[in-house]
């Protein structure tokens, strides 16, 4: 015991400003993994290795896809714990997910540096941030950073309402507007089209008519795959302001994690650490009323 414990203290140390995994692990999901060339149900092979390591508990760390993947292998028997952990902060039953302020901090920057070129240049800067279902990440920088207009998923805008808001602020003096837009931000007719194509998916029962709803929505997903450039095009064109586009991608999933990032992990693993040695499982351990109230 005491050789294992002193091992993991080889490995772990120094790993508290690093991102990501020391594990070199990925999410995947058991029943459909890529094995042999092609897709295949691995979950029993994962019960089988969790057995013959002779495991006490499996601790998984991600956002929504690995808290589904983990119930399956819950369901499968196996001692389970997850903790939330996503730059989306898109976790149901916790208030925020570790990565989170993280990826935050590191597009709050970038808004705050593209201010200085669209104020001197008198232009429009379309800023994407990730956030495909869930504008969190969008919202809050957008927010920190001053954005002069913030784009969610959540709420389908309209192109005339967005660039007649640029053309206010033009009328007041101000030649210049940062657009915070999240990566699955849609104008209102393309939105109501994808979750009609999302909703005949869903619906679908048998295997060729599901096959039909998924290239439909497969084909409009690929048809606003550049839905930022678009926007970026259409507000030059209705506002007059020169407009660019700055894509931050996977900058906002990368780097040293923020003081309050290792803070919330440490709280939650710690957490973690205490259930698994009650022996309490098929749990995630949450982060919960974190929002303000009135001080006596």
């Amino acid at each position: 015991m005491a050789a294992a414990e002193s091992v993991w203290r080889g490995v772990l140390s120094g790993i508290l400003t690093q991102g990501g995994t020391i594990l070199g692990t990925s999410r995947d999901k058991p029943h459909r993994m890529m094995f042999g060339g092609k897709k295949q149900d691995m979950t029993n092979v994962i019960v089988e290795n969790y057995a013959a390591n002779h495991l006490d508990a499996l601790v998984c760390l991600g956002g929504g896809g690995t808290q589904k993947n983990a119930l399956q292998l819950m369901e499968k028997g196996l001692n389970v714990i997850t903790l939330p952990k996503t730059i989306d902060n898109d976790v149901g039953k916790t208030d925020t997910t570790f990565g989170f302020d993280t990826a935050l901090g590191i597009a709050t920057e970038a808004i705050d540096r593209l201010h200085s070129t669209a104020h001197s240049h008198h232009r429009i800067i379309v800023v994407e941030i990730m956030g495909h279902r869930a504008g969190w990440l969008a919202l809050g920088a957008g927010i920190a950073g001053g954005a002069d207009v913030i784009l969610l998923p959540e709420i389908p805008y309209d192109i005339e309402s967005v660039s007649e808001a640029i053309r206010t602020r033009v009328r007041s003096g101000k030649n210049f507007s940062i657009v915070a837009v999240a990566e699955g931000a849609l104008p209102k007719d393309q939105a109501v089209l994808v979750r009609a194509a999302e909703a005949r998916k869903a619906a679908a029962v048998e295997k060729k008519e599901r096959k039909s709803a998924k290239n439909a929505l497969k084909a409009l997903q690929a048809a606003n795959a550049n839905h930022t450039v678009t926007l970026s095009q259409q507000l030059e064109a209705l506002t007059g302001l020169e407009s660019r586009v700055t894509i931050l991608g996977h900058l906002q999933r990368g780097g040293t994690p923020s003081a309050a990032d290792r803070l919330l992990a440490t709280r939650l693993g710690t957490a973690c650490a205490d259930l698994i040695e009650l022996g309490q499982f098929g749990v995630m351990v949450a982060a919960r009323r974190v929002g303000t109230s009135l001080g006596d």
